[in-house]
């Protein structure tokens, strides 16, 4: 089965298996909806209007960035104490006291996380009403890209005329999408700072970047670059040529290489 079955078997489970929240402008708009979406999934949630059913979302959304926004924290201070973070999260996952684990990464991409919670926060503060968490995750989550491109400054000494690629371009694994992908801001800061940079990703064969188009690289020989930064693993992908690699940010802290793997 190919990488990009897989992701589509993914998504057809997700969507079956993910409940929906409808809320619409009268009892009939909500059932009506409701009849639709069940042949979609298993469990509808309604609510008693359109916008309770938003709010939902953005409430959703809104949480899972203020909880990456603490995992990265919580990364930095693992590494403050020479401790693996995934190790960490995984062992706080074990117990049943309303923990949830999110994981560090190199940014957040996609149409909802990044977006939905300023859906939020900036009519509160139009209103005048404070939302410092929010407001602070959010900028903890603008931030994070620039983060990345900083530790990759650290590594290659003077960043200009060195080679760097960029391994998983699309926003999260098994999708096929670059909206909002961290992993562009990351290869255009560092082209502005004078890298050559190229990308691998087998689900994304060209991507844009600034004004022009960038061809991913298919079979990447690893010693070709000085650095390779990893953004996003698909499953079923090799990321053999990555034990070829003078130098390795993992931004994932999942993927091992020794004494040359590097976290953000």
């Amino acid at each position: 089965m190919t990488t990009t079955q897989l992701a589509a078997d993914e998504i057809t489970t997700m969507q079956e298996e993910t409940p929906r929240v409808v809320g619409g402008a009268s009892v009939a708009c909500t059932e009506r909806a409701a009849a639709f979406l069940g042949r979609l999934t298993a469990r509808v949630h309604r609510v008693t209007s359109m916008e309770a059913a938003e709010l939902t979302k953005l409430y959703e959304n809104t949480f899972r960035a203020v909880n990456i926004a603490f995992a990265y924290e919580m990364a930095d201070a693992a590494a403050h104490y020479g401790l693996d973070p995934i190790e960490v999260t995984e062992a706080a996952a074990t117990k049943p006291y309303g923990f949830m684990a999110f994981y560090p990464g190199p940014g957040v991409g996609g149409h909802c996380i990044p977006c939905d919670p300023h859906y939020l926060l900036d009519p509160l503060q139009t209103a005048g009403r404070a939302a410092p968490i929010i407001r602070q995750a959010m900028g903890a989550i603008a931030d994070r890209p620039r983060r990345v491109v900083r530790r990759a400054t650290e590594l290659l000494g003077e960043p200009r005329g060195k080679r760097v690629l960029m391994v998983g371009v699309a926003y999260k694994p098994g999708v096929q999408d670059v909206r909002e992908s961290p992993s562009l801001d990351i290869l255009a800061a560092l082209e502005q700072a004078g890298c050559t940079v190229g990308y691998h990703d087998p689900l994304i064969g060209t991507l844009t970047l600034g004004d022009r188009l960038l061809h991913g690289e298919p079979s990447p020989r690893g010693g070709d670059w000085d650095l390779a930064i990893v953004g996003t693993v698909h499953a079923g992908s090799d990321y053999a040529f990555l034990d070829d690699c003078p130098l390795l940010l993992d931004g994932t802290y999942r993927v091992g290489a020794g004494d040359r793997r590097h976290t953000v």
